[in-house]
């Protein structure tokens, strides 16, 4: 999905997190707040929060979330943010529904004029009483969980191999051990550096924040899903001089290695960030299954693919940490520099 196209950035914008903000089920707020390019997040809905600044819940010293305030309702969101143009849904209930609770303060944001975007499995925009209400408000609702039309999927074919551009892959030992966040704060150390970058989702997060293309790549049958990735990254490609794509999963995971070797085979990556959490012992949501160490992860992209592993992203200290290659933590100053670095040097 493109949703740059959707909106001019950025956007002003109001994110409902009701009872997530800050944790981990609200990991499409969090990010959007704190990353977003293609929103510029004014307002953060979270009655358990309210009377915070983003900054507060997110505990970052950033002069512009010190100036987003945490709101009890949609009603107060709006009466702070009057322009706004986007309602975000920044939270995936369990089963991915709509709560019901929710149902209203979305209506109020709709008839206030706002576009509703939304990452829950449930499709607004395929429900009668929200189109109708959409159509009556001259709203829109945009669900990024959404696959691509039947008539714009295809298998991968390998035209990415005649790229121009080069491609790096984020690939992890575990599910969320940050490859979207180091994807992400990679590719804003590139723009530091003049390096023409773009980047590709394959979460909703990273969709909802404003990569150049994006897709949930766990929506799209299983044939496809490495064609829809080589289809983005061409497209990148095509306007860029370097791409960077969002992994998932693990090549190891049971649950999940599928998935991850679709992106592995789609991007074709001339380089990879391995992305790993040293502390963790068990699969995140799978405690029967081991999370292996990095290297034997690294072995694994290494025997599938073209690729160079270029460095590891780690939660640990980098000077410490203990990988047969180059190391930074993104969460610290200079951390995603360099890993830009090391990913010059595989490049070269």
């Amino acid at each position: 999905m493109d949703l740059r196209a959707q909106f001019d950035s950025p956007a002003p914008a109001i994110v409902l997190a009701e009872g997530a903000f800050g944790a981990p089920q609200g990991k499409t707020a969090n990010g959007v707040v704190a990353h977003g390019e293609l929103f510029d997040v004014r307002a953060v809905v979270d009655s358990e929060n309210a009377g915070d600044t983003a900054a507060d819940v997110l505990e970052r010293d950033d002069d512009g979330l010190a100036r987003t305030p945490v709101v009890a309702s949609v009603e107060e969101a709006l009466a702070a943010v009057p322009d706004a143009e986007a309602l975000v849904i920044g939270v995936a209930p369990a089963g991915g529904k709509l709560p019901e609770e929710w149902a209203a303060a979305i209506r109020t944001a709709m008839r206030a004029g706002c576009d509703v975007v939304s990452g829950l499995h449930t499709f607004l925009s395929e429900d009668d009483e929200w189109a109708a209400l959409a159509d009556d408000c001259g709203v829109e609702l945009h669900d990024v969980r959404k696959p691509p039309a039947a008539d714009d999927l295809r298998v991968a074919d390998g035209r990415v191999d005649d790229a121009d551009a080069d491609v790096v892959l984020t690939c992890g030992t575990d599910c969320a051990v940050g490859k979207r966040t180091t994807t992400f704060e990679l590719y804003r150390a590139a723009r530091r550096a003049g390096i023409d970058v773009g980047w590709v989702a394959t979460g909703q997060t990273g969709v909802m924040v404003g990569a150049d293309r994006g897709v949930v790549v766990d929506r799209v049958p299983a044939d496809f899903a490495a064609g829809v990735v080589e289809e983005m990254v061409c497209a990148v490609a095509a306007e860029r001089e370097l791409v960077l794509v969002e992994g998932q999963g693990a090549l190891s995971h049971r649950a999940y290695g599928g998935v991850s070797l679709a992106l592995l085979q789609g991007a074709w990556p001339d380089a990879v960030v391995m992305v790993d959490d040293p502390s963790r012992e068990t699969r995140d949501d799978f405690e029967r299954f081991t999370v292996p160490d990095a290297e034997s992860e690294a072995e694994l992209v290494a025997s599938l693919s073209d690729a160079d592993i270029a460095a590891v992203s780690t939660w640990a200290d980098p000077e410490t940490a203990d990988y047969p290659y180059p190391t930074a933590n993104v969460y610290r100053d200079g951390g995603p520099d360099r890993l830009l670095d090391a990913l010059d040097d595989a490049l070269d």
